[in-house]
């Protein structure tokens, strides 16, 4: 053919014309909902030091009110994952925001410990069912070839709400208390659930499981439940029954002061309860997919929350900063985590979700030891810690995009939330795990030391697709991603495969 005649080719449309206007708004209104949870759940790191004092908590007393949400959420994800499952992402979204804000609003009335401890597993239910639900959604709602973009957008809106805490906390605590921190935290959720009321329903639930009971005299499908194998005989409903007791007796004597001395034994107890349930929920093929990707998420909590949760007691108690210089420094940590976010939705589009994964927290290593070798210089920390959680931090922003793409869009909600809420205990031993570490050493080394030494496991982890290659010892047809090359026969209830087994087609990107 002729040069002349070989018809012009399109110009490539930027990426965000791609995105319609539906999809961008579900994406703002999920963010704004995990923007509000990120502030909800960090207040309890800023105000740590003045509730001690108010109460009259010992150090480990007090690090247990941060563990507390962790012992809930393995169940909120479950239950509220379920219901996003069952009746729509959006529902479950609105349920999940309602419980967490409301749980934090009863934190500024707490009159002793206890109280304030109970409001914090609430407030553990609600925060695992709007992450499980929030993430699903959007990831559903967005084009295929950009859900990591999506991912990271949507988790950047934690890191946000931890930067909006910082700054309120700087001007608010010294002025009014702590109870106030607490007290604010309900009002922004007012906007959320206005904005809500209406949104679309996500693209891949809507089309697979909401349309196809649209029409007239239509009944909707059933939507498989990865929880069913728990209840299909009563022996079996009744000892897991008893099992979910307890594990969560277990868990809340290893996170509490009451279960001192016991604690290897109550973990053992709540880890041997939970990979339990996890065998049941995958069944013969999937048992050991669930498992892993467990064992994963866990190690990811591990390296990222001792600074995370521990960051503001190091710079008060080991470097002496007043209440506004920790808004200065948690400012510049929280907007490099949001940084940190963006990039990795950008990265995982371009490399492959797993590589970005890997690559970016090879290079988070640099910048470990020198965050917590600064001692004299404000703006030194803060561009470092800038830096840490930019990469170390912010790629957690495609955790979701990874975890979410080993499930069908039936089974989606409550596997990813009952999967990732487990591993999420690994923030509830992460900060008692480095408390206990500094009893030997300065808290800023042991915070170094766990954040590079597991950050290097999490690599191997992700970057090696680790989950992926032992689920294939057992089931050698375990699918690849199924949020980037479509459903072909996914891990569901005890294994046998949701929806997308039976379609065997690509799921839309978007409505």
């Amino acid at each position: 053919m002729h040069p002349a005649q070989i018809p012009d080719r399109p110009p490539r449309r930027p990426w965000y014309h791609e995105v319609a206007p539906h999809q961008w708004k579900a994406l703002s209104a999920a963010w704004l909902g995990y923007l509000l949870d990120g502030f909800d759940f960090v207040l309890i790191t800023l105000v740590l030091t003045e509730i001690a004092d108010d109460f009259r908590l010992d150090t480990a007393t007090a690090d247990s009110l941060v563990s507390a949400a962790f012992i809930t959420r393995w169940l909120g994800g479950a239950l509220l994952g379920s219901l996003g499952d069952r009746h729509g992402r959006r529902t479950a979204m609105i349920a999940s925001i309602v419980l967490y804000s409301l749980a934090t609003f009863a934190c500024g009335f707490a009159w002793d410990y206890t109280s304030l401890f109970v409001a914090r597993l609430v407030i553990g239910v609600g925060m695992a069912g709007e992450y499980s639900t929030s993430v699903t959604y959007v990831l559903e709602s967005w084009p295929t070839r950009l859900r990591n973009r999506a991912s990271g957008f949507l988790i950047s809106g934690y890191a946000g709400g931890t930067v909006l805490a910082a700054q309120l906390y700087a001007w608010v605590v010294p002025r009014w208390g702590w109870r106030w921190m607490f007290w604010i935290g309900v009002l922004p959720v007012l906007v959320a659930l206005w904005m809500r009321r209406s949104l679309p329903e996500a693209g891949d639930w809507h089309t697979e499981i909401g349309a196809a009971g649209a029409g007239p005299g239509a009944r909707r499908p059933e939507c498989p439940s990865p929880f069913r194998p728990l209840f299909t005989g009563g022996l079996r409903r009744r000892a897991n029954v008893v099992l979910a007791a307890l594990a969560s007796a277990a868990l809340f004597c290893a996170f509490t002061p009451l279960g001192a001395g016991f604690v290897p034994w109550s973990a053992t107890v709540a880890a041997l309860c939970l990979v339990a349930f996890a065998a049941q929920l995958g069944g013969r093929r999937g048992w050991l997919l669930y498992v892993s990707l467990m064992v994963t998420v866990f190690c990811a909590f591990l390296y990222s929350w001792p600074v995370q949760a521990l960051l503001p007691t190091y710079l008060k108690s080991d470097l002496g900063y007043t209440p506004a210089q920790v808004g200065h420094v948690m400012f510049f940590a929280g907007f490099g985590a949001m940084a940190g976010c963006w990039l990795a939705g950008f990265t995982g589009d371009l490399l492959g979700t797993r590589r970005a994964y890997a690559y970016t927290l090879l290079a988070s290593l640099a910048f470990v030891f020198p965050v917590f070798a600064v001692r004299g210089s404000l703006v030194g920390l803060g561009v470092l810690i800038f830096m840490l959680l930019a990469l170390g931090q912010g790629i957690s922003g495609i955790l979701p995009k990874y975890i979410a793409g080993h499930f069908p869009t039936g089974a989606r909600a409550a596997s990813l939330g009952f999967v990732y809420n487990v591993g999420a205990l690994g923030g509830a031993v992460a900060p008692v795990l480095g408390a206990q570490l500094a009893r030997g050493m300065s808290l800023g080394r042991a915070l170094a030391v766990l954040t590079f030494g597991l950050t290097l496991l999490v690599v191997v982890l992700v970057g090696g697709d680790v989950p992926r290659r032992l689920a294939r010892l057992v089931d050698r047809q375990m699918p690849g991603d199924l949020l980037t090359s479509g459903p072909e026969r996914g891990v569901g209830a005890g294994g046998a495969g949701g929806p997308d087994a039976a379609r065997g087609a690509a799921s839309p990107g978007a409505v």
